[in-house]
């Protein structure tokens, strides 16, 4: 006989940590339906993002490099990808739900705009005075509104606990019941997503700036000391390695580290705090998943060091700032041809208004189909 999500509950209680998410306490989702006969309620949520078109579109979006840029660049599909693993990961040492850990994490980057976080800035410039543009809030806006599979509801219909991950902030969800629930914070398991995302990101922008030559191993062992000892276990264990295998196993002792970092000083805040259950982590004010004091100067210095020699680099910014002129231009040119919207975005612009609805029409786009749009309706960039 097949496993009922019952069973797969029971075996949740089982086998989880109490502070741990469990699905058959999910608060529910914003329209009724039938709860799924073999899967929890987070791995029908899982399976709903991997077939939505966003998720589809994430291949074709800026992680750093413009995509198109090499074969072996990030985008923000694999990136996505790396912090799911990262997420399960620490989630399991932790006893957390994992399956919410992954529904957040394939989630987190569905709203992001083309070009990475510089066509970002450019939307929330374009849209000042018309409430701005963050990511975070529209893969919100996404799962709730803008995915269109479902004959009775828009959106993906997913459940309030990966919704609240999605925020990434303060939570004030209405119930399906109408019963309001507001804390300071998310889940542990929507902490450990938001937190493996930036494991990830510079751990894996490291490995792409040392691809394009942008990063040199000599001079990141002399300037950060998160390298420098990563570097140094992998020359004693391991003595002399191709360039390509050096590179790749000294960014994994990163990330191995982090991962450590952040499961043991976690655990120790979890049990400080005397959390027993999942929402008694949601009412402390201050996160538990958590790096420690010594990590978080480390990364600070990573952080820095990334935006000051390679983020703003001419060879990946100039790029992108070619790229983001063409959606400024796109964006201007709809407010005065609206009628060259795609469908459903002309209907929505009574509901939304013309701005946010041009907004979420460029946001939904690939990093090629806003060139390949802006050649067809302005001319080549």
């Amino acid at each position: 006989m097949p496993v009922s999500r019952e069973e797969l509950e029971q075996q949740e209680r089982q086998t989880l940590a109490p502070y741990a998410q469990f699905s058959g306490d999910t608060r529910g989702r914003r329209h009724r339906e039938p709860a799924p006969e073999w899967r929890t309620h987070f791995q029908r949520d899982r399976d709903r993002v991997i077939h939505s078109r966003a998720f589809r579109r994430l291949e074709y979006k800026t992680q750093v490099f413009l995509n198109g840029s090499g074969d072996h660049y990030r985008t923000r599909l694999t990136h996505t990808m790396e912090v799911v693993g990262i997420s399960r990961n620490v989630a399991r040492a932790l006893g957390l739900n994992e399956d919410l850990a992954e529904a957040i994490a394939l989630a987190h980057d569905l709203g992001h705009s083309p070009f990475g976080h510089k066509g970002e800035s450019v939307l929330n410039r374009l849209m000042k005075g018309h409430g701005g543009f963050e990511h975070n809030r529209h893969s919100l806006r996404i799962v709730e509104e803008i995915e269109q599979k479902y004959p009775a509801f828009p959106g993906l219909n997913l459940s309030w606990e990966v919704r609240e991950g999605l925020q990434k902030h303060n939570i004030d969800y209405q119930q399906p019941g109408g019963k309001g629930f507001s804390t300071p914070n998310a889940s542990l398991e929507a902490q450990v997503a938001n937190l493996s995302d930036e494991i990830a990101y510079y751990s894996h922008d490291l490995d792409d700036g040392l691809e394009a030559g942008l990063l040199i191993e000599e001079k990141l062992e002399k300037d950060l000391p998160i390298w420098r000892d990563a570097a140094r276990f992998v020359r004693k264990e391991f003595g002399d390695l191709s360039d390509e295998c050096r590179r790749y196993y000294t960014i994994r002792c990163i990330i191995d580290d982090q991962v450590r970092d952040v499961v043991t000083t976690s655990e120790e805040a979890i049990e400080q705090a005397g959390i027993r259950s999942a929402d008694d982590a949601r009412r402390q004010r201050k996160r538990l998943i958590c790096y420690s004091d010594e990590r978080c100067k480390r990364n600070a210095q990573l952080r820095k060091y990334l935006y000051r020699n390679f983020y703003y680099h001419p060879v990946v910014h100039k790029p992108n700032l070619r790229a983001i002129r063409l959606m400024e231009e796109l964006f201007k040119f709809y407010l005065e041809n609206p009628k060259s919207l795609g469908d459903f975005s002309r209907k929505s612009i009574r509901k939304l208004g013309m701005p946010r609805a041009i907004c979420d029409y460029i946001a939904g786009m690939t990093d090629l189909y806003v060139i390949k749009e802006h050649e067809r309706l302005i001319g080549p960039a």
